[in-house]
């Protein structure tokens, strides 16, 4: 494999605050990497800059010029029917319009190409801008919490959607996300960021498809959840659940 993301030394600044103070990272092609973080510590500055949205302060970016972003919240535009808003900002001609409906298969949504963006339920409106991403090709694709606002169950299945998507295409990706679960059950790789520099990047040797009950998940679930600050509980999973405790999956 060859590298598609390199960062060395990056620095971003707010005033007197360095956001990011020295961040290194590599992902290589076809690689799958999530960044974990308390809100506030510079994860999403970071997909900015490498998605062109922002500009560092100091170090080393290097990155494929064919890059897309999937926000958290689909940013669909009202007046174009499914197809344009995948497709909206491409040349025209047949030949993008079938891009753009073999993108729409690809996320299960080759009937829905004439529909208005209002009549999509939440997760279908976020399947349509991973469309709207994967129409245009990248060689890294930068998720920024793409399925936080989906309910359980959608965001269970956006994230196999996405998975297996993955995996067919091989681009880069950088997925922004605070659950720890999520991270695990796709990246080949989770890093954690705190106090502006990555305290943690490990691989993920958990077989697939992750279970949250392998014994390897649970192990690097509480040492992520350790590296964040949280502090887990003696118990077991079960006895946490009898008690109505918290999961342990997530961290804000």
């Amino acid at each position: 494999m060859s590298t598609a993301v390199h960062l060395r030394g990056l620095r971003r600044v707010f005033g007197s605050r360095a956001v990011l103070d020295g961040v290194d990272l590599d992902i290589e092609r076809g690689e799958f990497v999530a960044l974990l973080g308390a809100s506030g510590t510079g994860k999403t500055t970071l997909l900015r800059i490498l998605g062109a949205l922002d500009r560092p302060d100091g170090g080393t970016v290097l990155v494929p010029e064919a890059r897309t972003i999937v926000f958290q919240e689909p940013r669909l535009v009202p007046s174009k029917r499914v197809l344009g808003n995948v497709v909206v900002g491409l040349p025209r001609g047949a030949a993008v319009q079938e891009q753009g409906r073999r993108a729409l298969a690809e996320v299960g949504l080759a009937d829905h190409a004439r529909a208005w963006p209002h009549t999509l339920s939440g997760g279908e409106a976020q399947r349509v801008a991973l469309a709207r991403a994967l129409v245009r090709e990248p060689e890294l694709l930068l998720l920024d919490e793409p399925f936080a606002a989906l309910d359980a169950l959608t965001r269970l299945r956006m994230q196999d959607l996405v998975g297996d998507l993955v995996r067919t295409r091989r681009p880069a990706v950088l997925l922004v996300t605070h659950d720890v679960d999520e991270a695990i059950r796709l990246a080949d790789r989770v890093a954690v960021l705190k106090d502006g520099r990555l305290v943690t990047d490990e691989r993920v040797e958990a077989r697939r498809p992750r279970d949250a009950a392998d014994p390897e998940f649970t192990a690097l679930r509480r040492r992520l959840l350790g590296d964040l600050g949280v502090r887990l509980p003696a118990a077991g999973p079960d006895e946490n659940e009898k008690a109505g405790r918290p999961s342990e999956g997530a961290i804000r």
